[in-house]
């Protein structure tokens, strides 16, 4: 399964837009800029050194000042890594020549991503998804390195057969990413017909429950262990207007991973990786507008996938959560009740699902047909 992967045409992305750059102007940007300019503990010390050289009296504001703020960049990193390492211990060792990944959803969006890269990378790639793909389709897709299997992971008898099948052609997995999810709906609780909810818990939760039950024993058993990677959303905590159902799954989802890292914390070579992330640009929230780009923008699922296949490679666990403001997210559960009805007014979170019905139903909308018609069959089915 280490064939070269072979670059095609074929996706299932839409294609890239252009767009101006105040676009690219966002809080995540200036971020990571001041994290590596004004927050580099390296950079701060070399001005120390400059001082240095020019003879500074160790007695001046200007020294005083630049080592100060030098000693606490330092300590502030080695804290961070010294928190790192503790709450999830040493990293395992990832040689993706000798890893078997599985993705499920992994036919379109950010699972898709994924599983190129892997593929790209060497590994033995196992593909679980719904989508009835023919064997020359696959090969298009994927290329030669990665296989491709129909599975519905909601149902436990076809995620039973489909193990036995993938440790016969590839190994046992020992890198498991859950990319599977719903498509939403954007009606309120009343007007969700009951089995739109079920079948959406059923594929964002109940799936995740029978995927890790059922290969979680390989990993455990695995020489070098493995690494168990749960895409969930930050809708889970945010739980806005109009997602009932996928705020349940998602924050249900998310309470799973946390079980399940505890109760394998103890096993060193076992790393779990929970990805918490906001609005991606994939027909899923495609009619849904975020209510500031500057500090909510729109991910590219490629960015996001390669945060995740850099993270997993790096060996470690923990929690990855973009954009920027995702990382507060946890904070927001703290503040006063007062405090959190303005932000969520201010920031329009619960507003922004019911605007984007009207502006998607709108007959005058600027929205192409084409697109039009992709962002009505994603409100009329799931995956």
């Amino acid at each position: 399964m280490s064939a070269p992967f072979k670059i095609t045409t074929k996706s299932t992305l839409p294609p890239p837009t252009n767009k101006p750059w105040t676009q690219h102007l966002t809080l995540d940007t200036l971020l990571r800029v001041v994290h590596h300019t004004l927050l580099n503990p390296f950079l701060a010390w070399i001005l120390v050194l400059c001082l240095r050289a020019q003879v500074t009296p160790t007695n001046s504001p200007a020294w005083i000042i630049s080592i100060s703020y030098a000693i606490a960049l330092s300590l502030l990193f080695v804290a961070r890594v010294v928190n790192h390492r503790v709450a999830h211990g040493i990293p395992r060792t990832v040689d993706s020549a000798r890893e078997v990944v599985l993705v499920t959803g992994g036919a379109s969006g950010l699972g898709l991503l994924i599983a190129q890269i892997y593929g790209m990378k060497g590994a033995s790639v196992a593909v679980l998804d719904i989508k009835d793909l023919g064997e020359k389709e696959v090969t298009e897709i994927f290329g030669e390195g990665v296989g491709y299997w129909k599975c519905d992971v909601g149902e436990r008898g076809a995620l039973e057969r489909t193990k036995k099948e993938v440790e016969i052609e590839l190994g046992t997995p020992t890198i498991i990413i859950n990319c599977a999810a719903a498509r939403i709906h954007g009606g309120t609780l009343l007007s969700l017909p009951a089995d739109a909810f079920e079948k959406t818990v059923r594929t964002n939760l109940l799936a995740a429950f029978h995927l890790y039950q059922v290969f979680l024993p390989g990993v455990v058993e695995a020489e070098n262990g493995g690494t168990i990677v749960t895409v969930s959303s930050v809708l889970g905590q945010l739980s806005p207007a109009g997602l009932s159902d996928y705020s349940a799954s998602k924050a249900g989802l998310s309470a799973l991973h946390r079980t399940i890292e505890a109760e394998f914390r103890e096993i060193d070579q076992i790393k779990t990786l929970l990805v918490e992330v906001g609005q991606m640009a994939t027909p899923l929230f495609d009619w849904v507008r975020t209510p500031s780009h500057f500090f909510a923008p729109v991910l590219e699922p490629v960015e996001v996938a390669r945060e995740i296949v850099a993270a997993v490679d790096s060996g470690q666990g923990g929690v990855l959560r973009l954009p920027s403001f995702a990382k507060l997210v946890n904070l927001y559960a703290v503040l006063p009740g007062a405090v959190q009805r303005m932000a969520r007014f201010v920031s329009g979170v619960d507003r922004a699902v019911s605007s984007g019905l009207r502006q998607r139903d709108a007959p005058d909308s600027r929205v192409p047909d084409s697109n039009r018609r992709v962002l009505r069959s994603t409100k009329n089915r799931t995956d």
